[in-house]
């Protein structure tokens, strides 16, 4: 694990012992710890930001979620674990507060922490942070991910050269397949295949993200267009769209452009626009979606729930589908508060005719309560994983891509009868 600075805010003193040996089994052994909000904020004093708080909520002195505060404002800390022994909608809602702030939180733990789920977190926050670094010269970027060619200014050539794609089916509860969502991936010369938590921060420090985006909607669209050409139906494909990219004025003459290119009809076409999306101008981000339906594509309101302004946005803008994500599913077969919460939000859909789909079913008790809701669109690692093109390609079948899958757990296997596209 690499060398990290972690902040332990803990006012048991046998618990803040049992902790700090915690990170040091972990290897984690730049360790700060403090038994009040006011040494916590003398220990940044004396030695600099951190990478990790784990912040407990119960104070004799205070509470964690002043801390919390604190390193939100001073931008003193990357990351937080909340442990704490208070009720779960308490946790909830101080992870929330914490990312409001724009805390990354890694998750919520109730005391008492086990070290197996103590490590799991810091080795998510590796995954996402490790290789993000500010003021990075541009050999060390090149260098992370094996791009000479950025030094070349070439960085459209290794886009092309090392961008990929992976594709995850959506299903409706029948098993009929409605479409995919396209999922960037990196092709890395000796590392593999690379998730985009490991390549995006680099890829935005280089300046070539957008052209990523670029490469990806290329890749989804050719896609469709392949399946059309085998099976005279285009395959519906759906792909997250910063918003930025949907701000500039030529994004909808681009994507014209791109569409008629494969043949691709555009309301096969949708873009998720994630609700924790940043965008410069409300004004020009409305107008980019505008110009999006206009060309016939469909929106999406990606993670629904888990940003600001939701009913909000579906009210005002002209979205045609809204995505309910893992937080909300996770468990959901035993918390009856996120079952209510769906179940609520695809009866508000139905009424307002706009399509729902759950996504990130990991298991049998989540996929059996979803089921239990009524018609919605599904995916999941649990229902099917994500694959390649040429993967993707074996496990459709043509006549409506491939005669129904029924649903009798995960379909992992379902694709036993290869068809050449």
């Amino acid at each position: 694990m690499r060398a990290l600075k972690v902040l332990i805010l803990e006012d048991n003193s046998f618990q803040l012992m049992a902790l700090h040996q915690m990170l040091n089994a972990t290897g984690v052994f730049d360790v700060l710890t403090a038994e009040n909000v006011e040494n916590a904020r003398q220990s940044l004093a004396n030695r600099g930001r951190i990478d990790v708080a784990i912040c407990d909520l119960h104070l004799e002195e205070g509470d964690g979620l002043e801390l919390i505060r604190s390193l939100a404002a001073g931008q003193e800390a990357q990351a937080l674990i909340i442990l704490s022994s208070a009720e779960p909608e308490v946790l909830e809602g101080a992870a929330l507060m914490a990312r409001q702030q724009g805390l990354h939180v890694l998750g919520c733990l109730r005391k008492p922490a086990s070290a197996a789920a103590l490590a799991e977190l810091l080795a998510s926050y590796q995954q996402r942070f490790a290789r993000q670094r500010p003021g990075l010269p541009l050999a060390q970027v090149c260098e992370l991910l094996s791009l000479h060619e950025l030094q070349a200014c070439a960085g459209t050539p290794a886009i092309e050269k090392y961008a990929t794609a992976h594709f995850q089916p959506r299903l409706t509860h029948d098993g009929r397949v409605v479409g995919v969502e396209v999922l960037p991936r990196w092709q890395h010369p000796e590392q593999g295949l690379l998730l985009p938590g490991s390549f995006m921060p680099v890829l935005e420090y280089a300046g070539l993200a957008q052209a990523l985006i670029w490469r990806v909607l290329e890749l989804a669209v050719s896609l469709s267009a392949e399946v059309r050409f085998a099976t005279d139906e285009a395959l519906p494909v759906a792909l997250g769209i910063p918003g930025p990219l949907l701000e500039q004025a030529d994004f909808a003459d681009r994507l014209r452009a791109l569409l008629e290119r494969f043949e691709l009809p555009p309301e096969r076409l949708t873009l998720d626009l994630r609700e924790g999306a940043e965008f410069n101008s409300a004004s020009a981000l409305t107008e980019g979606l505008l110009r999006v339906r206009l060309l016939g594509c469909q929106l999406s309101v990606g993670d629904f729930g888990m940003g600001g302004g939701s009913l909000q946005r579906l009210l005002e803008l002209p979205f045609s589908e809204l995505k309910i994500s893992s937080p909300f599913l996770v468990g959901m077969a035993a918390d009856p508060r996120k079952s209510a919460i769906v179940a609520g939000v695809l009866r508000m859909a139905r009424g307002m005719s706009v399509q729902v789909v759950l996504g990130g079913i990991a298991s049998e008790s989540d996929y059996q309560a979803v089921m239990a809701l009524g018609e919605s669109v599904i995916q999941g690692d649990f229902i099917v994983p994500s694959m390649g093109r040429a993967e993707l390609l074996s496990w459709l079948e043509v006549a409506g891509f491939g005669p129904v899958h029924r649903l009798s757990g995960t379909l992992q296997c379902a694709a036993t009868n290869s068809v050449n596209l």
